[in-house]
């Protein structure tokens, strides 16, 4: 595999970004992870780009889990697969993204693969299906990754696997069959075994609960939750707003390629509620709120409109949508929320 292109900063948003925290940010005392404009877009055929993920900005501190969110299609697992240097070769990137001193985004393949990946950034990947050794067992699988992440050997290496099956609720009875014999469910417990044996200072979890009914659901993210610990932090990115909000530290909304706002969980989840129409359009959609979808589909990142991409689908749009809106007081948007009413007023008298 290729490895991506590293731009500068000003080649793929347009502006260098400062490297101070976004004003009125949360900024965690002891980062685990600072990703700084962190931006990739895909080269295509005659000279057109794509761009994936533009200008995201963020920390996570030591214990704490930030929930990333959105729509499918917004960009979310392209910044993990950019975390972990997974990109493909027509990839270029801009940023940074520091992991106890190491650029994630430059480090070469051979950092990423020796002392990276599993060792300082754990994955329970999207597909695990796709990750699992289609010709051994999950047995062997867990035991192969006790003994090359933790140096335990035989006879302890049996037992140490069954613990971290036993961690991510995978059935002993199920541990000797192979992948094309589980569940989806399953293959996703398999996975997040495997991702937690390491210990690893950043686990990144990348739709960690999908098959999973309510109740594995919840035991799932509490044992990702009980990961952190002191000296960890977790990075999940979710469709499943029940599942943020019950371990979730922090709460950063991606649209379009874009994190249109970064708050609290406490905030986001209770009040004042988020502030970005989008973010508070994804909460009523949930059944147990006003269970109202947002009109209109999310923009394509290859045909993105000019000015706020959420702009179409917004009750709010006034003429300042034709820009883009920044980063500010961690919400990127012309007419937050808590603003919307002067929006609206102002929005019919330029009608009237």
């Amino acid at each position: 595999m290729t490895p991506p292109k590293h731009l500068t900063s000003e080649s793929v948003s347009g502006a260098p970004v400062p490297d101070e925290p976004v004003s009125g940010a949360p900024v965690p005392d002891e980062p685990v992870l600072s990703v700084r404009d962190l931006s990739v877009r895909f080269r295509m055929r005659g000279q057109r780009y794509i761009a994936a993920v533009t200008g995201a900005h963020f920390d996570l501190a030591v214990g704490q889990c930030l929930a990333l969110v959105g729509e499918s299609g917004c960009g979310k697992s392209v910044l993990a697969s950019a975390l972990l240097g997974l990109l493909p070769g027509n990839a270029e990137t801009a940023g940074s993204a520091l992991l106890d001193g190491l650029d994630l985004l430059t480090a070469d393949e051979a950092t990423l693969a020796r002392t990276v990946r599993g060792r300082r950034v754990g994955l329970v990947p999207q597909s695990p299906a796709a990750h699992l050794t289609p010709v051994r067992t999950v047995r062997s699988q867990l035991e192969e990754t006790v003994r090359e992440l933790t140096g335990t050997r035989k006879p302890a290496v049996r037992q140490a696997a069954e613990a971290a099956a036993e961690r991510a609720a995978f059935p002993a009875d199920h541990l000797d069959r192979y992948p094309h014999e589980l569940s989806g469910g399953l293959a996703q417990r398999a996975a997040t075994a495997l991702a937690l044996i390491g210990d690893a200072p950043l686990l990144l979890a990348d739709e960690p609960t999908t098959g999973l009914d309510r109740d594995l659901v919840e035991r799932t993210v509490d044992e990702l939750k009980r990961h952190t610990g002191d000296h960890r932090a977790l990075l999940m990115i979710t469709h499943d707003l029940a599942a943020a909000e019950r371990i979730a530290d922090q709460v950063a909304v991606m649209y379009a390629g874009r994190i249109v706002e970064l708050s609290s969980a406490e905030a986001f989840f209770g009040e004042p509620g988020p502030r970005h129409p989008y973010a508070r359009g994804l909460l009523n959609a949930l059944p147990e709120r006003e269970f109202t979808p947002i009109p209109g589909m999310p923009p394509e990142l290859g045909a993105l409109p000019e000015g706020c991409a959420f702009a179409p689908r917004c009750a709010y749009t006034t003429s300042a949508c034709a820009h883009i809106p920044p980063l500010n007081a961690s919400v990127a948007c012309h007419h937050p929320v808590l603003d919307a009413a002067p929006a609206a007023a102002a929005q019919e008298a330029t009608r009237a």
